[in-house]
This record gives C-alpha cells, sequence and structure tokens, in this order.
C-alpha cells in the first residue's frame, strides 16, 4: 500500500455523506466479497459447473456497482472505462473472479478452508467496519446539532432582544402619564438594563456563531473526513490481507491454479488506497466557499449599533461574565491537552499496527482513537466558545475588568419572601430561585447574580446592595422632568431568609408587646391585617428589612411593618397557653400523611407516613398558609408547615 498524500479533509469539504456513501460501498465490496467466498465454497464441491455460474454472477454484480466503487454515487464528471480500470481496487477484485472461473476443479479441502479461514474473517471485518461507520456518523449528527444548536441560540438571542427593544419602547411610552415618575423611571431603567443585556448577549452569540462556523468547517469537518478516510484506507488493507490470505490457501490446495493465483496476489499488492482516493477526488470535486459571517442586525423599532454597550450595568454584567469564562477555560484547558495526548498516542499505536500488517489487532486501539478524537472536537468547540467571549469582551473592556472581590454565589431556595439585593424585587421559592454569595450573604435573583459588582465585603452580613440602577444609563431619563417621590414601600422591604426563630413553646415564654399605631391591611398569605390601637405579641423581631411577624389576640400570625408599631412592653405566658392555643386555633379537620417528610427549616414539620394531622384555623392557617405548604399540628401539640402533595383529606 502507498502512503496517502491526498486528504478528504482539504479537497473535499463538506461532504461527509458523500464520503460515507462511498465508505458504505467499500462495505458493500466487503460484503460481497464475503458472500462470494461463503458460496464459492458451496459451489466448490458441485465442481466446476456451479462454480463458473457464481463467478459469472460475481462479475455483472460487478459491472452494475463498479462506478458507485470507484467514484461514488454523484460524481461531478462522466465515468469512463478508461477510469474504471484506473481503480486498483476495482481491478483486484476483476482479478480474483477471474481466478474463480478458472477454479472449476477446486476440491472440498479447499472449501473447508475458505469457510472457516476466509468468510469469517470478512463478516468480523465487516461487522467491525460497519461499527465505525456508525459511529462516525453519529458523530457527525451530534456535531452538526451542537452547530445548530449554537446558530439557534444566535437566532433566540435575536428574538430575545427584539422583544426587549419593544418592551423598552412600551415603558417609554407608558411612563409618558405616569403619576409615579421615580417609579416609571425605574421600571424603564430595568427594562432599559434588560435590553442591553439582551443586545450583549445577542452581539457574543453571534461571534460565537461565527466562531462555531469557522471551526467547524476549518476544523471539524475535515478531521472527520480525514478519519473517514483512514478508516476506509485501513478497511481496504484488511480487506487485501484476508483476499491475499484466501489465495495462499489456493495456492497451497491447487497447484494447477498456481499461475492464476500469482496474477490476482500481484493485483492485490497493487492495491492503492491513495490512488482510489484521488480517483474518487477528481471525479467529485465541487465549487465551496465559507458562509457569510453574521453581524448585528438592529432591532426595525429601536436604532442601536452594533457596539458592545460599556455603560455602568451592562459593564458589570460582561465583567462578571468575562470571569466566568475564564474561569470554565481554566478547567477545560488540562482536560483538552490530556484528550489530545491520548489521541495522539493512539494514533501511533495504529501507525504501528499498520507497519506490522496484523489485522483484527486494531480495534480496541481505533475505537479508543476515534473516542478520544471525538472528545477533542467537543472540548475544542467549548474552548472556542470560551475563547470568543473572553476574546470579545476584553476587546470591548479594555483593561476595566471590575472588583478585586468578586462574590461566590451558590443556588438557594427560600421559605419566606426575600428581598433581592440587585433589583430589590422579592424572591420565592424552594425550587432554588436565587443565589446567595457564601462569602457575605447577598441574595439575589439567579438571573441578577452577573449583574452585582464584584464588591464582596467577605464578611457575612456586611452587604450593600447595588447602587448601579439608581444611576440613569438612559440617553432619556424620565426622571429628571419628574419631582421625586418616596419609594419605601413594602415590595422591598421583605424579611430575610437567613433569619428563622424557634416557634417552640418554650420560645414564646417571653414575648415583647407592642401597640399598633397605624392600620394595615394584608395583601399575602405572609401578612396579618392589624388595626389602630391593637396590642400584638412579636415573635420575630425587624432583620433590617422593615417587616415584623407577630401574633394577634386571636392567634393569628403574619408580617407587619415595623414602622406601623411602638413598643408596649413584655407579656409572660402562662405554661399552658400552647395547648391552649392549639384548643382554640385548631381546626378539627384531620390530614393523613402519604410520604415521610423531614423538616428542613425551623417552622417546618416533621411528618411519616401515616401520621393524622390536624389543620390550623384561621385565614393565614391551616390550607390558606401558602402556595403547597399547609398548616397543622402534630398528635404531641407541635405546630408547623408542611408539604400539602404529601398528604390527603383524613
Amino acid at each position: 500500500m502507498q502512503t496517502q498524500t491526498n486528504s478528504y479533509g482539504q479537497q473535499l469539504p463538506d461532504q461527509v455523506d458523500r464520503i460515507s456513501t462511498l465508505f458504505d460501498a467499500h462495505l458493500g465490496l466487503l460484503a460481497d466479497v464475503r458472500e462470494l467466498y461463503r458460496d464459492r465454497a458451496v459451489l466448490e464441491r458441485e465442481y466446476a459447473v456451479k462454480l463458473k455460474q457464481l463467478a459469472k454472477k460475481a462479475t455483472e454484480k460487478k459491472n452494475k456497482n463498479g462506478l458507485l466503487l470507484v467514484v461514488g454515487d454523484t460524481p461531478t464528471k462522466a465515468c469512463t472505462e478508461s477510469m474504471n480500470n484506473q481503480n486498483t481496487l476495482n481491478h483486484a477484485y476483476s482479478e480474483i473472479l477471474s481466478s474463480m472461473s478458472a477454479a472449476a476443479q477446486d476440491h472440498i479441502n479447499l472449501a473447508d478452508a475458505l469457510s472457516s479461514q476466509i468468510t469469517e474473517s470478512l463478516k468480523a471485518v465487516e461487522r467491525r467496519n460497519d461499527d465505525y461507520k456508525k459511529k462516525q456518523m453519529q458523530f457527525y449528527h451530534a456535531i452538526l446539532a451542537g452547530r445548530d444548536k449554537i446558530y439557534a441560540e444566535r437566532t433566540k438571542s435575536k428574538q430575545k432582544y427584539d422583544a426587549d427593544c419593544a418592551e423598552v419602547e412600551v415603558h417609554r411610552q407608558k411612563s409618558v402619564h405616569d403619576r409615579h415618575a421615580e417609579r416609571s423611571a425605574r421600571q424603564y431603567d430595568l427594562q432599559r438594563l434588560d435590553m442591553l443585556n439582551s443586545k450583549n448577549v445577542y452581539i457574543l452569540s453571534t461571534a460565537t456563531a461565527n466562531s462555531i462556523k469557522t471551526k467547524f468547517y476549518a476544523e471539524d469537518l475535515p478531521s472527520l473526513e480525514d478519519s473517514f478516510q483512514e478508516l476506509q484506507s485501513r478497511l481496504v488493507v484488511d480487506f487485501v490481507g484476508i483476499v491475499t490470505e484466501a489465495q495462499n490457501i489456493q495456492l497451497s490446495h491447487q497447484d494447477i491454479l498456481k499461475d492464476r493465483l500469482t496474477a490476482v496476489s500481484a493485483a492485490l499488492i497493487e492495491v492503492q488506497p491513495d490512488k482510489d482516493q484521488a480517483l474518487f477526488i477528481e471525479s467529485n470535486i465541487r465549487p465551496f466557499s465559507l458562509p457569510d459571517d453574521w453581524v448585528f442586525e438592529p432591532c426595525s423599532n429601536h436604532y442601536d449599533t452594533g457596539d458592545i454597550c460599556i455603560d455602568p450595568a451592562p459593564k458589570v454584567f460582561l465583567q462578571n461574565k468575562l470571569a466566568r469564562s475564564r474561569a470554565k477555560l481554566r478547567d477545560l484547558n488540562p482536560a483538552l491537552v490530556k484528550q489530545r495526548t491520548d489521541a495522539e498516542k493512539y494514533r501511533v499505536m495504529l501507525a504501528a499496527y499498520a507497519t506490522d500488517n496484523t489485522p483484527g489487532d486494531t480495534s480496541d486501539a481505533m475505537n479508543s482513537y476515534l473516542d478520544t478524537a471525538h472528545q477533542v472536537t467537543t472540548l475544542s468547540t467549548s474552548a472556542c466558545v470560551l475563547n470568543s467571549e473572553i476574546n470579545t469582551i476584553a476587546d470591548v473592556l479594555g483593561g476595566d475588568e471590575g472588583g478585586p472581590s468578586p462574590h461566590v454565589f451558590k443556588s438557594s431556595a427560600f421559605s419566606i419572601p426575600t428581598t433581592c439585593g440587585y433589583c430589590k424585587v422579592s424572591i420565592w421559592g424552594l425550587s432554588k430561585q436565587g443565589k446567595t454569595c457564601k462569602s457575605c450573604g447577598l441574595s439575589v435573583h439567579s438571573k441578577c447574580e452577573l449583574n452585582v459588582p464584584a464588591q464582596c465585603s467577605n464578611v457575612h452580613g456586611n452587604y450593600k446592595a447595588s447602587e448601579i440602577l439608581q444611576s440613569s444609563t438612559s440617553a432619556v431619563s424620565i426622571s429628571e422632568s419628574r419631582s421625586s417621590v418616596s419609594t419605601s414601600t413594602r415590595e422591598t422591604s421583605m424579611p430575610s431568609p437567613s433569619v428563622h426563630h424557634d416557634s417552640s413553646p418554650q420560645a414564646e415564654e417571653m414575648n415583647r408587646l407592642a401597640r399598633v399605631i397605624f392600620g394595615f391591611a394584608a395583601s399575602s398569605s405572609f401578612e396579618l391585617s392589624v388595626t389602630e390601637g391593637a396590642v400584638v405579641r412579636v415573635l420575630e423581631e425587624d432583620d433590617g428589612s422593615g417587616w415584623v411577624k407577630v401574633a394577634d389576640s386571636d392567634g393569628e400570625k403574619g408580617l407587619v411593618p415595623a414602622t406601623y408599631l411602638e413598643d408596649a412592653g413584655t407579656s409572660s405566658l402562662e405554661k399552658s397557653e400552647p395547648s391552649q392555643q392549639i384548643s382554640q386555633r385548631a381546626s378539627g379537620v384531620y390530614v393523613r400523611a402519604l410520604y415521610d417528610y423531614q423538616a428542613q427549616e425551623p417552622g417546618e414539620l416533621t411528618i411519616s407516613e401515616g401520621d393524622l394531622v390536624e389543620l390550623s384555623s384561621g385565614t393565614n392557617g391551616g390550607q390558606n398558609y401558602a402556595d403547597g405548604w399547609w398548616e397543622g399540628f402534630s398528635r404531641d401539640g407541635k405546630k408547623g408547615i408542611f408539604p400539602s402533595n404529601y398528604v390527603e383529606l383524613a
């Protein structure tokens, strides 16, 4: 076999399907030859007549599929008889058929040898190479899907950007008649920030899509095609080795066929995958050029440029994204280097197998090589995405890469309403809807994480809410033409989830009393309606959020604004009060536990399957406590909340 000098990847860009078809043709040839030797073993026992019939049948089959083997299914130039004869593999196969036509007098020993040593080997090579081909095509569709996913993300980010632009315009128009100027200005700034972030994400996704496109056509596809080419070469080498062995068997059994079989062996020796591949390339060269790069497309109803926005708030987003991308790249690079080293090791191993000419010994090495080569492509694609983001952002920031002390956020669940330290909107949910800094305890929405400046105090509880939104980032600031209006509303004053108080009877023996100086109407299940002059018991003090948890004379509990209360002394409760409260606040409605539930927070109730729990009463108790959570009493009188989908009415 000759050393390969023609490369599918370089000379046949983006023709994986045609190369796969060629590989199928080679597998088809292998199957044909295997069937040929199998049938020949049978026909050898029936002597010359049927052997000649088989050779004729095989010749017709070869003539029918000859063009597919030589130039593929859709060549760009017509295949002539001369080109057909130039294919060394096709010529060798023709010699095999000629030898069979003359081997009509072969005996049963030869048939036994052909059955046991040739057909089974061809079947193993065919099965192994068919697996290789399936693996290659699966990987091709995987990287194609990965590329299309990134393309789709770019399209999605463009749609998000267009929608946010439209929302900015809606907020701008609504603010004209809004009586609350500062609130309108804040809503407008928030929406505009979302639009600018969407724009930056859209530009980044465009840059990423262009990088992936270039990598896909310049690296991934050529690498995949070259792997196909190498597999094809090794398939041909294995085929030639097995068929050569078949010829040697015939030479040892039939001296009379020695001259003919020697000619077949010579033809097989002359098989040159490189020459045949060059003929295939020459017959399938098509014009090809890379698709054009994507560019930024302004929204139809919002004029903008293609420059990344580096206003204060969007700049923080970019700085945090830059730091995150660099951290991911640092983790990725060692894995990529290792995979490349392993791929080179397996390639050298395969080259050594080829030099030793030992068919059948390369299965494990080839599988390992293909797996590592695929992994290299996948990891290098991830690295390409990260490098594209890093380079694009770093060029725009020009060295201003944010504060020296970034927050270390982790996913958190919030069992009571909590204010986002960035956007001042409530966080609520048990399904990890927010993030909390492990160093300073700042809690934010997941979507706000990248908007928080890298200014962590590294002291738990010592943090300041971001002031970035308070400075106008718009070219037309609505707040400039409006008078300042106080915004100390309860929407920005929710208690922190980190404050949990023991609700057991022992913890409630001494409570501060407070007098309501302003009436308050509850607007959620977590709040408590109180009237002016009423005396309430303080259960949880103000933790800095501006809210206090209290209980009224009926035992109802909830949150009220801290500024609505004044101190009224303390109250010593009787030891028997818990049991009295249970009897006063129990509803008489029972539920049965369907599953075990272990309390995760103070105030929750541990229940076991089959337990009966009596629901509490009141507008904020029992089934009215909160969406997905009910309140009740266990058999030992302990009060707490539990998931409503863990119980059924008894």
